[in-house]
């Protein structure tokens, strides 16, 4: 296709080649030809595809939020002719980043880096990768696309936080639910059979169904558990800032019990949003689950607290909410008894206020503007 600049040759060649000839003016005709020549040559030049190999990767592809990410493109002239006059531009979230390339000789590789976008939480689309030819004088150029679309995850951004103490946990190192006594076991979900698992726990209903061996799982409700829930309403912060600072809140505290090998229930007034028992990579599970967290145009938050009306066990319930709207807030006290302790997290500028009553105002608060503040508040809420 052509470049503006090719565009604006073409018709300048094109009205003065004609007027040089309907009004006798030589010159005027000359330049035209030179212009429409080099327009002409433009194309030839840029025509021909180029045999080129690409590689893309994202370095890292999980990261969290305000922390450097790199596209890395690895660019490798497969044919026989030096290739100059690349560039290359790649897809970034809604906008273009193209770095230019040198020269390549037959068989030689460029590896090209450039900075990606992580001041905002959630998945980043990049590419699909596009490589643009262009002649010397930028009249013309081909694009022709590589490799298919990737994904950058950027999660929240956490702080290190020792885990509220709550309950009596029977075994120090974590849910071992294998082992755990038996009278503190409960049925969490069915999952295929691996070598090693006990035979007694076999569902064979569901294994006559889907002819797999699937076994009950279970969960040691003598843990502590942590019941997370964020409020997610748009009406419940004054800022999208608050709002993000909420979610880092939210995964600090989760990351710290999965840390620690306990079970996490983070769930929001439009529903639940991960369950984990305490074991393998739960601490990374609930960042992934956080990285794509929207806010809500929900009126309540009530919601989110009438799945845990059920729990049975010991642990700790933390609500982290804004400084706006309260509505709905007054339903912890409805949950909270089942808890060994309740905790809120206000976020926002206006966290110093006092809460509206019924809106749990007899909870005990941590009001950050900061995860910095956070930290403190909840290193003292951890020892009272």
């Amino acid at each position: 296709m052509l470049s503006a600049t090719g565009w604006g040759t073409l018709v300048g060649g094109v009205v003065l080649t004609a007027t040089g000839y309907v009004l006798g003016y030589g010159e005027a005709a000359a330049l035209g030809t030179a212009c429409l020549l080099a327009v002409a040559v433009a194309v030839l030049w840029a025509l021909p595809a180029p045999a080129l190999g690409t590689e893309r990767r994202i370095a890292p592809s999980r990261v969290s939020r305000g922390d450097p990410a790199e596209g890395v493109v690895t660019i490798t002239n497969t044919g026989g002719r030096t290739r100059r006059g690349l560039r290359a531009v790649d897809r970034c979230g809604e906008r273009d980043i193209a770095v230019e390339v040198p020269p390549l000789r037959p068989g030689t590789s460029h590896e090209v880096r450039y900075p990606l976008p992580t001041a905002r939480r959630g998945r980043v689309p990049v590419g699909p990768l596009r490589l643009e030819r262009t002649d010397p004088l930028g009249l013309a150029r081909r694009m022709r696309p590589y490799d298919a679309a990737d994904t950058l995850l950027v999660r929240p951004r956490i702080c290190p936080l020792p885990v509220l103490p709550s309950g009596q946990a029977h075994h120090v190192e974590g849910p071992a639910s294998d082992s755990a006594d038996d009278g503190t076991l409960t049925f969490h979900a069915l999952r295929e059979y691996v070598l090693g698992d006990d035979l007694r726990r076999v569902h064979w209903r569901s294994t006559a169904r889907t002819g797999t061996l699937m076994v009950r799982q279970m969960v040691d409700v003598s843990l502590p558990h942590t019941a997370l829930v964020l409020d997610t309403r748009r009406r419940a912060y004054a800022s999208e800032d608050d709002f993000e600072l909420a979610v880092d809140c939210a995964a600090s505290i989760a990351y710290a019990a999965a840390r620690s090998h306990f079970p996490v229930h983070l769930t929001s007034e439009a529903g639940a949003l991960l369950h984990t028992d305490g074991s393998g990579q739960d601490g990374e599970a609930l960042l992934d689950a956080l990285a794509v967290v929207r806010r809500s145009e929900l009126m309540s938050v009530a919601a989110a607290f009438d799945g845990l009306e059920s729990h049975h066990g010991s642990g700790a319930l933390v609500v982290v909410t804004g400084t706006g709207d309260t509505r709905g807030l007054g339903a912890v006290d409805r949950v909270r008894r089942r808890f060994d302790r309740a905790t809120m997290v206000r976020v926002g500028a206006g966290a110093t206020e006092a809460t509206p009553a019924g809106a749990g105002s007899d909870v005990p608060q941590v009001r950050v503007t900061s995860l910095d503040e956070l930290l403190a508040g909840w290193r003292r809420e951890a020892t009272r």
